[in-house]
Order: C-alpha cells, then structure tokens, then sequence
C-alpha cells in the first residue's frame, strides 16, 4: 500500500503557533507529514535555515510522522521528489483562500495526483503569521504568545 505523504510548505521564518495547529490537525490524515522549508534565494530571511530547522525538530520532536526539510524551486517538484501526494495549507482569511485556490489549481495542472487541503486556522490563532510575528520581533516587542515555547527569538540567529 502506497504512504500517505504530505506536505506543508513555507517560510516558517519563524514557525508560529498557528503552524503548529495545523501541523498537529493535518497528522491524523496522513502516514508522514514533511514540513518543508522552501528557500527563495531572492528573499531575505530574518533567521537561517538551520536555525528554522532546528526550532521545528525541537517543537516536534516526539512526533515520528513529521519530517523537517528544505528546498528550492516549485513546491510542486519537491513533492514530486518526495512522492507526496498531498500539500497541506493553512487559512486565516478570505484572501488566503483566493491566493491558495490559484495555487492548488496551477499546481494540480502541473501534477494531477496532487491534492491540496486547505485547512481553517481557529479564530484564535487567524491574527498569527510570520510577518507579522517578525515586526513584533524586530521592533523588540514581545513575540512569546505567538510561538512555541521552545522558541526564543532573542537568542535565535537574527539575519537582520
């Protein structure tokens, strides 16, 4: 019987609570779960790759179905690359939705086995992305609320 993979791409810069929750809502689905840091070499980030990395592994470190990797280039390539048929996304707006039903279609144009599934952030958490947790962060605000607990962004390896 063929795995169950998906994915769930993003910058993850840094990992939110919001990720979180749909990591965990998404596992039941599913036989592995990659969280899949993709790498655009034309933006700059506010934390290294290996630091976003090592935060994910730690929040999800007694999770055996959650996988961290990275990649360049189309999402749509790497789950090629990784057999995954399934991307996972999370939504917290009307916008988000437009934007990922545009993506979902293209992407299934280019692999018809993809699915992608769209899941609702829970009221509480739809404020949280990473954009905004880093002006929080490089205004010297306090980010913790929106994180995990193993996540201090005042020790993390700022680029900025």
């Amino acid at each position: 019987m063929m795995s169950k993979i998906a994915i769930f791409p993003g910058s993850f810069d840094p990992i939110t609570n919001g990720h979180v929750d749909i990591v965990k809502r998404a596992l039941p689905l599913f036989d592995q779960l990659i969280i899949a840091i993709g790498v655009n070499t034309q933006k700059k980030y506010l934390f290294s790759l290996e630091q976003r990395k090592k935060w994910i592994r730690e929040v999800f470190a007694d999770e055996p179905k959650v996988v961290v990797d990275s990649y360049e280039g189309l999402t749509v390539n790497f789950c090629v690359k990784k057999k995954a048929n399934y991307i996972i996304r999370g939504i917290r707006s009307a916008a988000d939705f437009d934007y990922e039903k545009t993506i979902a279609h293209l992407n299934t144009a280019m692999a018809p086995n993809l699915e992608t599934l769209l899941i609702l952030s829970r009221p509480e958490l739809s404020a949280i992305s990473s954009t905004i947790v880093r002006e929080i962060i490089i205004g010297k605000g306090d980010a913790s609320k929106f994180i995990p607990d193993n996540i201090d962004p005042k020790i993390g390896e700022i680029n900025a």
